[in-house]
């Protein structure tokens, strides 16, 4: 199974580059995850019209959105956030979210930089996943994941301009 998933796309300020969602419908991704930053609804119907879309909301998002969401794919749980409640990069306290919620997949956005750490403690596997943003990066590439679960998570993320 393919999880699309994206970050701090800021729509419309910021352009949103087409390429990710032939990308997407090309590769039959399954669902769409969008951490943040979304700042208009058309982004989420653009992407919708390719597979269902599991979004929260960020510091910039006006639209109504939960601040938190979960899915469940494949006995795998995932936890998305925006992160500027966490101090986004301090891996302790994202961990130590993750636990509480029992994710396997902790995803979250906020700092429009990709990141990806996994987290052995407590006996359990925990993945910390920042997409990056693919619109306005900060000291990184325009990126956004990828996310293949099936019997283990393997993510890779995608620089816009190499599609």
């Amino acid at each position: 199974m393919l999880i699309g998933v994206l970050s701090d796309t800021h729509y419309p300020k910021a352009y949103f580059p087409e390429k990710i969602l032939e990308f997407f419908e090309k590769r039959g991704v399954r669902y769409i995850i969008h951490a943040g930053d979304v700042t208009e609804k058309q982004l989420l119907e653009k992407l919708e019209n390719i597979a269902p879309v599991i979004a929260v909301r960020g510091n910039a998002d006006k639209i109504n959105l939960p601040e938190e969401e979960t899915l469940n794919v494949m006995e795998k749980k995932i936890l998305i956030l925006h992160g500027h409640n966490f101090l986004s990069l301090n891996t302790q306290n994202l961990t130590y979210k993750a636990l509480e919620e029992d994710a396997d997949i902790l995803i979250f956005g906020h700092t429009h930089r990709p990141y990806y750490n996994e987290v052995t403690t407590m006996g359990r596997r925990i993945i910390l996943l920042n997409p990056g943003s693919p619109t306005l990066p900060r000291m990184s590439e325009p990126t956004f994941a990828i996310i293949r679960i099936e019997k283990e998570i393997d993510v890779r993320f995608k620089r816009v301009w190499m599609l």
